[in-house]
């Protein structure tokens, strides 16, 4: 009873603190966490990154084509965020993109637009439309700023004054700190991981419409899920309500919904009539 309340107080200190509208999906996102400091964080680990030695970084065609479709994406996002009021939910985002070597399945988007492929997704993507809607769903986390609002949720579900000071401090090394927090399984399940799906969700939603406006048929996008969803087929993947992605078939229909909104932005770039 003591933690819930405690959980309770530390909600209502959040709610005080800031709450901001995501672009496109217009969900109320509540963050306190500093989104400069997350930048910065961000900035260094990708830096240590890349200069890893075990980190081997291409610059091969694949690689060209990733720094062009994701160069493309950013465009659009930047354009699209400056001329409807969200100039400065992208502030400070220095844009990067590099291909890694490596045989895993994956790619991410840090904080202030650092992205990584790694070339084990290049077979699943396929193409450059498939490539663009993986890279979208990245950028989407990251323009969304998930990052900060799991900062935030995480100090909420730990519900301490001390890890709520070090999310409202201004000091890289205390938001790091929120950022690496192990929660307990209540918290996980139904706190924290269905706030994991749904922002998983989200990045797909603005992910299609980034691509979109990129000049990317979205109508890729179900393909290459699909195609996403048999290549971990042999995994053994946890039930929806514990993991921190929806299931396949939740993803692939909820995108199926999505696509006719993402088509107009599609059709307006192309030069198609808007329907």
């Amino acid at each position: 009873m003591k933690k819930l309340t405690l959980m309770g107080i530390a909600a209502a200190i959040l709610m005080m603190y800031a709450c901001s509208t995501v672009p496109l999906s217009g969900r109320n996102r509540i963050s306190f966490v500093n989104e400069s400091e997350m930048q910065t964080a961000a900035a260094s680990s990708y830096a240590t990154l890349l200069k890893d030695p075990q980190t081997k970084v291409l610059n091969n065609a694949d690689a060209a084509r990733v720094k062009r479709i994701g160069q493309k994406i950013a465009a659009a996002v930047t354009k699209y965020m400056n001329a409807n009021g969200y100039a400065s939910q992208i502030q400070g985002f220095n844009w990067e993109f590099n291909l890694i070597d490596s045989k895993e399945v994956n790619a991410w988007c840090m904080p202030g637009g650092k992205v990584a492929v790694y070339s084990g997704i290049l077979p699943v993507a396929k193409d450059d439309a498939g490539l663009a809607t993986v890279m979208g769903h990245e950028i989407a986390h990251a323009v969304a700023q998930h990052s900060s609002e799991r900062a935030s949720k995480a100090a909420v579900a730990e519900g301490v004054g001390g890890l709520l000071g070090a999310a409202t401090g201004n000091k890289t090394a205390a938001t790091q700190n929120v950022i690496n927090q192990v929660y307990g399984i209540g918290a996980q399940g139904f706190y924290l991981l269905p706030n994991s799906r749904t922002q998983e969700l989200e990045a797909d939603h603005l992910g299609l419409i980034f691509m979109s406006m990129a000049g990317y048929n979205p109508s890729n996008a179900v393909s290459f899920w699909q195609r996403m969803a048999a290549a971990s087929a042999g995994s053994q993947k946890p039930a929806e309500f514990m993991s921190t992605h929806p299931a396949d078939a939740t993803r692939i229909a909820q995108i199926q919904k999505d696509l006719p909104e993402a088509q107009r932005y599609f059709n307006s770039t192309s030069g198609k009539p808007v329907q």
